[in-house]
């Protein structure tokens, strides 16, 4: 059997790596470097992220509740 060489994309390597509170954590970082340059102020996007870490969070828990 011929070996053959096989091209990893590095991106999706180092998401598979991540755990899913990882790759949350590098989403929301990548989303407070896309909107720095924006009129938005730091608070309105550090509230954004909350509010959608608070989402997350509760629909982490839901799933959670129902496995009981």
């Amino acid at each position: 059997m011929k070996a053959t060489a096989r091209r990893i994309d590095p991106e999706e390597y180092i998401l598979s790596v991540l755990t899913p509170q990882e790759r949350f954590e590098a989403a929301m970082r990548v989303a407070r470097e896309a909107f720095r340059n924006t009129t938005l102020t730091m608070d309105d996007i550090e509230a954004a992220v909350r509010k959608v870490r608070r989402k997350h969070y509760a629909a982490q828990q839901k799933k959670a509740a129902r496995r009981r």
